[in-house]
């Protein structure tokens, strides 16, 4: 279902060409970058957040991990991720296959600073088996976000 809800707002969008499906699992970094054959960091991986109530998603590149101090600074509060058994409930998406296309109404999504130094990224598709390849500017254009965030820690 994830997949197709994912699917229905690409064509919307016009890229749905560019969703890439699998037999290989996309659940983790290391597995999509494997199966996609590109650098861990290339997958834009969607960290699923709580603020007050209100579910945030955040796109970093694959390798990225959250800064906490990075985060409080941006959003007055500390991180609170999404526990696991409750992602889809809030999201519309089962881990392994969060992206920001086909979500809930209310979701808002980020993207981090740590994408931009790539030209080419690939976030999930709604399930563990899916792709989409897209630039940096069409996933900016496309994800509906809020805007830009540096919430991440320096590599």
């Amino acid at each position: 279902m994830s997949l197709e809800k994912a699917e229905r707002y690409l064509e919307h969008k016009g890229m749905l060409d560019r969703v890439i499906r699998l037999k290989e699992s996309t659940a983790t970094v290391a597995e999509a970058a494997e199966a996609l054959g590109v650098e861990p960091g290339m997958i834009a991986k969607t960290m699923s957040f709580l603020q007050d109530g209100q579910a945030v998603l955040i796109l970093t590149e694959g390798t990225a991990r959250i800064d906490n101090r990075k985060y409080k600074d941006a959003f007055h509060m500390k991180a609170k991720m999404i526990p696991f058994e409750e992602v889809e409930q809030w999201i519309g998406h089962v881990p392994g296959g969060v992206c920001p296309f086909g979500i809930r109404d209310g979701v808002e999504v980020y993207l981090d600073e740590s994408l931009r130094q790539f030209e080419t990224v690939y976030p999930a598709a709604g399930d563990d088996h899916s792709a989409v390849r897209l630039s940096v500017d069409e996933l900016e254009q496309i994800a509906g976000a809020k805007g830009w965030v540096d919430v991440c820690k320096e590599a």
